[in-house]
């Protein structure tokens, strides 16, 4: 036995430890059920439906073009870790919840320093560097983006100009 565990068994409080512990029933207990998902708003429920709307689009790795990322994702307890894997310039039907998260929270600070007035160090965040983004194509259409321009169409190029 260690030394933490033999100091408790003998401590004066052991009976009134006792007595409270044996009071003390587990949060939620009697309202779940072990393993179920928990409760939802119906607020949280609309909004987790509307997470997992599926979207069509372009995976951009800006940290690693060319590159591969993978990572585990569960926004809402209850649901399932699942692992997503994106390659670079490639298109993907992905859920509306992944989506945001590729494009708001895939990002680290770049830091700033600086003087303030009276001369001490201050420390801020001058930009935040996107390490990934993903590109809707829903209002696209996306097979004329894998078919070639046909010669029928004009392309506008600009003139050269004449010295």
């Amino acid at each position: 036995m260690g030394l933490v565990s033999e100091r408790l068994l003998m401590s004066p409080f052991k009976k009134e430890r006792e007595k409270v512990m044996a009071t003390l029933q587990p949060i939620n207990q009697s309202s779940r059920q072990s393993g179920s998902a928990p409760e939802m708003l119906p607020s949280q429920r609309l909004q987790r439906d509307k997470d997992r709307q599926m979207v069509r689009g372009k995976f951009i790795f800006h940290e690693v073009p060319g590159g591969m990322m993978e990572f585990p994702f569960r926004v809402y307890k209850g649901d399932q870790i699942e692992t997503y894997r994106f390659n670079d310039g490639e298109i993907y039907t992905i859920p509306l919840g992944v989506y945001k998260h590729l494009n708001t929270n895939c990002w680290y600070p770049s830091y700033d320093y600086k003087n303030d007035i009276q001369g001490r160090p201050v420390v801020s965040i001058a930009q935040k560097i996107r390490r990934c983004s993903f590109q809707s194509l829903e209002f696209l259409d996306i097979d004329s983006l894998a078919t070639p321009i046909p010669s029928d169409i004009p392309s506008i190029l600009p003139e050269k100009h004449k010295e």
